[in-house]
């Protein structure tokens, strides 16, 4: 039966899945990391077993030579789970890319003309598209974007109000990301519901170390919190989320920190962490039940951004169906669903407390928590990209 290989590739490792097409099962997964080190790392893992080997590992295309000799000793054989395509992760597809692309030397020079918008991560993700061509040469590569689902954003939404040339002329827009999650989210929120999804209309709460909300109408992401790049929205572990541009201003005028410092700042020691000096949301909720002020205010500030946006884009839907929270704190973490939604029930949310804390508050499958009386359902979604980039992939090709 055949499959699909997705990679997700940064610049220095690179994730994979095996998934059998036809019944969406994972064969094997795994992780090739510290490449371009002295000791490079591989993980590898199928339903039989878990093997770990550490050797040097130069560039991409080593790093898929050493997963291919994963896949030869360990199974499962490709032979056998021939490859209909490699789809492959890439943040930025700017407005140019709509949809899942086949790769031709075309696209990738739009995606490498991108990678002003996205430098840590465009580049990356070339680099294991040209090591997947390398180590298989007759499959069709496919990449799928983070920002593809949200060009449906009509002008309003996804055009700042500066100077319109400067803004086209450096391609500054929102484009939004996590799309690849929120699409997903989505069509399982609809399947859970036994309803169309083009009748619904949805909040989905992208909840991880970094965090994104989407407003969806009938399938189409019509308002996303993340703008230009993925700093803008909700508080993040490590990430501020809005800011009023001025306050770059004004530190770079008392204390003359400088764009490389600023961009740290904002991106790596702001957010969750910046308040409480914690980022990991786990921390954060055991320092505030030990009573330190800081992390309490990380937590309320946390939930009041998301609280801001849930109600601004049930305003721009004008009519809200589900709530849907997903990825790692949105997924595992009932006191932020609680939190997030308290005091919602003028607007006809409630929770009901007993089903969100059920099983410890962690979502295996996809599950109601919202109370009887609650005129919205509101749901913990368990998203999966890899298995969206499958879909989407192998869409793709088949459509070539």
């Amino acid at each position: 039966m055949s499959a699909i290989l997705v990679v997700n590739s940064g610049s220095s490792s690179f994730k994979y899945q095996l998934i059998e097409i036809e019944t969406e099962k994972v064969l094997a997964s795994g992780l090739v990391e510290r490449i371009g080190e002295a000791s490079g790392h591989t993980r590898h893992t199928t339903q039989v077993g878990l093997w770990e080997r550490e050797l040097p590992i130069a560039d991409h295309s080593a790093g898929f030579a050493a997963m291919l000799e994963a896949f030869a000793e360990h199974g499962p054989d490709l032979e056998k789970h021939p490859l209909a395509a490699v789809g492959h992760r890439v943040v930025h597809g700017g407005k140019r890319f709509h949809e899942a692309t086949v790769v031709t030397d075309l696209v990738k020079i739009n995606i490498e003309d991108l990678s002003e918008l996205a430098p840590l991560h465009n580049p990356a993700n070339l680099q294991g598209i040209d090591a997947a061509q390398k180590a298989f040469p007759s499959v069709p590569q496919v990449a799928v974007f983070d920002t593809a689902f949200h060009q449906t954003l009509a002008p309003e939404a996804y055009t700042y109000a500066i100077d319109a040339a400067l803004a086209e002329k450096q391609r500054v827009r929102r484009y939004g990301f996590h799309g690849t999650s929120h699409k997903f989210v989505a069509g399982a929120t609809a399947e859970f519901l036994g309803r169309p999804l083009s009748e619904l209309k949805l909040i989905v709460l992208h909840l991880g170390n970094g965090a994104s909300v989407c407003a969806i109408d009938g399938g189409r992401s019509v308002e996303t919190s993340m703008g230009m790049t993925p700093l803008e929205g909700l508080v993040m572990g490590t990430r501020s989320g809005d800011l009023d541009p001025a306050v770059l201003f004004h530190l770079h005028r008392k204390t003359g920190m400088g764009f490389a410092e600023l961009d740290e700042l904002l991106n790596r020691r702001s957010g969750l962490l910046g308040i409480s000096g914690r980022g990991d949301m786990r921390d954060v909720q055991k320092a505030a039940g030990d009573g330190d002020e800081a992390a309490q205010l990380a937590l309320d500030v946390y939930l009041h951004r998301i609280r801001g946006y849930i109600g601004s884009y049930y305003a721009q839907l004008g009519h809200l169906d589900a709530i849907v929270f997903t990825a790692g704190v949105g997924e595992n973490n009932a006191f932020v669903r609680g939190g997030a939604l308290a005091g919602l029930s003028e607007l006809g949310i409630e929770v009901d407390q007993a089903l969100n804390t059920a099983d410890g508050g962690v979502a295996r499958e996809a599950r109601r928590i919202s109370a009887d009386s609650s005129r919205v359902s509101v749901l913990v979604v368990p998203t999966n990209e890899e298995l969206e980039i499958a879909r989407q992939a192998f869409a793709a090709v088949s459509a070539a």
